[in-house]
């Protein structure tokens, strides 16, 4: 059984998530990450971490948290196994002071952090639904944790379980992010390039595109085939890409092929910035913060909670395919060899039924002839007839006449 599942693959490449074969790994005591938010990596840090996510108090967060003013910052992730969450910080709290120095930024504390020495104690002056509190915290060392984490990390990848054959079009890719453009393209075969009017499968399918995008506005279409950019031809995603790259100009020229008919639409492109990074700059891709992160985190948990189900489901529905197969083929097999047997009767009846209406249609020309013959007897005694009292009532006339005239000049007298 064959099946195409070109939107998993499109999620997977557009959202950055695991893919199902690394989701399957098995993970045992895996590294914690603390201190979401402290500058893990700066040369000056003494290695100290709290274990939460901060931000900065907005005008909009003052009535939610009872602030009177923008004051501290706001406690919106605690790491439950770190100093933070072993101490009793709770979400939505607000730190105001740390050893009696009051906060006015996250920047602020988190300098104050990098500063202070690991295993010292601090002490916190919080707000917590507008009430005040004070919490000793024990900072942690994030270096002697990863360390002793670390040790005895280690994975273990499982035997993959048979799978049934999975047309995967690992060419569908995102070549031009939506927030630049609003195009989404990817590799056709040489079918659907035969259906859209594409030679030998070259060119680039139009997937989708975003509404209002630039895209949008310069009249591409879901369904176009781009064959070439800038005078450039384009045979796959990864020259649609290139010629992207080496654009230079504010619009390029797209030669696409829509109702089997080559047109040129003009679109403009942003400079690409180089970025040394997986992403370009000018891709403008949002910022993921620890939220993001946490959200990603349980995205990934439920797909790892859901494989074996969908790996049960495809085996389940592979087997039903195969047992089913055999009668389908057989119920196929069987119903042609009724056709057969039934084939000359078939053509029997069709030559009853049309030698009854050839001698239906003889039937209805001779009883035809035979009416308008009778017809016309019937018209020949009534002229004759009509013809024969005309002339009766001609010589009764003629009658009733002369005796008028004999009558008149007294030739005839009553005796």
């Amino acid at each position: 059984m064959r099946l195409s599942i070109p939107l998993l693959a499109v999620l997977f490449v557009s959202s950055g998530l695991p893919s199902l074969a690394e989701q399957s790994t098995v993970m045992e005591n895996p590294p914690r990450a603390y201190g979401w938010g402290y500058s893990v990596g700066d040369e000056d840090s003494t290695g100290a971490y709290l274990g939460v996510d901060i931000s900065d108090i907005t005008p909009e967060r003052l009535s939610a948290l009872k602030l009177k003013d923008e004051h501290g910052v706001e406690v919106t992730i605690v790491d439950q196994d770190a100093p933070a969450g072993k101490a009793g910080l709770k979400e939505h709290d607000v730190i105001l002071t740390m050893n009696g120095n009051t906060i006015d930024s996250g920047a602020q504390l988190r300098r104050m952090i990098r500063e202070t020495p690991p295993g010292r104690v601090v002490t916190f002056g919080i707000s917590r639904d507008g009430q005040p509190v004070t919490v000793k915290v024990q900072l942690g060392d994030r270096r002697k944790n990863m360390a002793a984490h670390s040790k005895d990390f280690k994975f273990e990848m499982p035997a993959m379980p048979a799978m049934p054959d999975i047309d995967v079009p690992i060419s569908v890719v995102v070549v031009h992010s939506s927030l630049r453009s609003g195009l989404m393209v990817e590799n056709i075969t040489q079918q659907l390039g035969d259906f859209f009017g594409a030679k030998n499968g070259k060119g680039v399918l139009v997937r989708s595109v975003e509404k209002g995008s630039r895209a949008d506005k310069a009249g591409f279409r879901a369904g176009d085939i781009v064959i070439k950019v800038n005078d450039q031809p384009v045979q796959d995603t990864s020259d649609f890409a290139h010629a992207l790259r080496s654009h230079v100009g504010a619009n390029a020229a797209f030669v696409v092929i829509r109702d089997k008919k080559e047109q040129t639409i003009s679109m403009p492109v942003p400079e690409q910035k180089e970025s040394g990074g997986f992403f370009e700059e000018s891709f403008d891709l949002p910022e993921f913060n620890a939220d993001t992160d946490v959200r990603l985190s349980a995205v990934r948990e439920q797909m790892a909670k859901l494989q074996p189900q969908i790996e049960l489901a495809m085996q389940k529905a592979k087997q039903e395919m195969d047992k089913t197969r055999p009668e389908i083929e057989k119920a196929q097999k069987l119903a042609q060899e009724q056709l057969q047997k039934m084939q000359p009767e078939i053509d029997r009846n069709i030559a009853e039924a049309m030698a009854a209406a050839a001698k239906f249609q003889a039937e209805y020309c001779d009883r035809r002839k035979e009416m308008q013959g009778q017809l016309k007897k019937s018209q020949d005694a009534m002229r004759n007839e009509m013809d024969k009292a005309k002339r009766n009532e001609f010589r009764q006339n003629r009658r009733q006449m002369e005796r008028w005239r004999h009558e008149f000049q007294g030739e005839w007298l009553e005796i």
